[in-house]
């Protein structure tokens, strides 16, 4: 705790860490807030609910596809500090847009032809904000953190990313669509303000010419990490993580509104309860490795992961609610015989999940060398945003299919078993590696 308490006060972590909260907060706040407003208020089925709430993941998710690779030369071969001023100040742009979409759809004007349009695109273009903040935010911390510090910085970024995914999910449930779309423009204009005072970050090796195709680019910014095997199965095991939280996520508004019988609030306490976990979670491995660099956790923590998914299907099988009657709120949700084990479960699968990748993350900034590193993670997004799509596309086709969405749940919990296997893999590798210096020093 004592180096955690000693980066809040320093100027090279914490405006980069307060600019970070904010951008997270908007995010989830403008995301849920549209998501949350169309499943429970425009639509009226269950598959047209799960049909927009994976359309919207993957509108989101593209640009880290597609766009990752140019970021990540940027982020390299230019001034980190500069490239965030930029783009926070686009982000007050997209929230405008943003917020006229909310507006739209919160009077009822045009909202099939006009209102949710606007708000797509407003949340592709989000994507493309975080696509080209997403590897500054990581490969920043070797750069301006001391070695000792990259695991405790980078666990306090995961860990205050999911608080504000919690702020903004809360404001998202709880608040009326139209002052969400004022505090989506208010935030980004702080999230501009505190940009300003992230220290310079110039880069650390001589730039080239910036390779602008996207698949080209992309090929050989994947391609690079391979030459790191420790980095190439921490990738991996990170993308089967966030294919298996894009599909948790997904199913989360339906599920709530149409296996549980339960509110949009009810929906927006189930993400806060993840991010509380995998906030819990992140600090938790921290104290564990007690910053050591490490994957030894890695497979434990997601077969527990999978363990409580399991359980949480089960729980969501034997609910017992009426189904179309009135939804619960959250008064009443939580007093449902079994809305405290399914609120257990839930967190365990959260806290298990911050386990296992805040490490990861960890690998990929320390492993390779720092001129490489925002590349390294835009490689990781590349992989990232594909599994994911492509989890988004089974969500969609279990659910057109006519696979309830408590059975799609186990497709999570598969997943963890080839995360538990990746994880094991990387951390032979680590354990060779030390073995190697070892031996190179005997």
């Amino acid at each position: 705790m004592t180096t955690i308490a000693l980066l809040i006060r320093k100027r090279r972590f914490l405006p980069l860490f307060a600019t970070q909260l904010l951008g997270a907060f908007n995010d989830n706040l403008y995301k849920n807030a549209m998501i949350l407003y169309v499943v429970y208020t425009v639509y009226h089925s269950e598959a047209a609910e799960a049909r927009f709430s994976a359309i919207a993941s993957a509108v989101f998710i593209l640009p880290f596809f597609l766009l990752s690779a140019l970021s990540g030369q940027l982020a390299d071969m230019r001034d980190k500090a500069r490239i965030i001023r930029i783009v926070k100040a686009a982000e007050i742009g997209i929230m405008v847009v943003g917020a006229a979409g909310l507006f739209l759809a919160w009077r009822g004007m045009a909202v099939q032809v006009v209102a949710i349009p606007l708000m797509l695109t407003a949340l592709l273009a989000m994507g493309v904000h975080s696509t080209f903040f997403g590897p500054i935010k990581y490969a920043i911390l070797p750069q301006h953190l001391h070695q000792d510090e990259v695991l405790a910085g980078t666990g306090l970024v995961e860990a205050g990313t999911y608080i504000s995914i919690l702020a903004g999910t809360i404001f998202a449930g709880w608040i009326p669509v139209e002052w969400a779309a004022l505090i989506c423009i208010g935030t980004a204009a702080i999230g501009f303000f505190t940009a300003q005072f992230v220290p310079s970050a110039p880069p650390q090796m001589e730039p080239v010419p910036l390779d602008f195709n996207v698949f080209r680019s992309s090929i050989t910014l994947v391609r690079m990490t391979t030459r790191h095997p420790r980095v190439f199965l921490a990738i991996a095991a990170i993308s089967f993580f966030w294919t298996i939280g894009a599909v948790l996520f997904i199913q989360f508004p339906p599920l709530a509104k149409n296996v549980l019988s339960a509110s949009k609030e009810v929906a927006s306490l189930f993400l806060v309860v993840f991010s509380i976990g995998v906030a819990i979670g992140s600090v938790s491995i921290n104290q564990l490795l007690k910053g050591t660099v490490s994957a030894r956790f890695g497979p434990a923590s997601v077969i527990v992961m999978g363990l409580f998914i399991v359980a949480f299907h089960v729980v969501c099988k034997m609910w017992q609610h009426a189904v179309g009657s009135t939804l619960l709120s959250v008064p009443q949700f939580v007093m449902e015989p079994l809305a405290v084990p399914l609120l257990l479960t839930l967190l365990g699968i959260a806290i298990s999940g911050g386990m296992f990748v805040v490490p990861l993350y960890a690998f990929l900034t320390t492993v390779v060398d720092k001129a490489e590193t925002a590349r390294t993670i835009a490689a990781n997004n590349i992989v990232n945003a594909g599994a994911m799509v492509v989890g988004s596309l089974i969500a969609v086709s279990l659910s057109a299919a006519g696979v309830p969405l408590a059975d799609q749940l186990l497709l999570g919990a598969a997943m963890c078993l080839v995360a538990a296997w990746l994880a094991r893999v990387l951390h032979r590798a680590e354990k060779a590696h030390v073995g190697e210096i070892e031996h190179t020093f005997e």
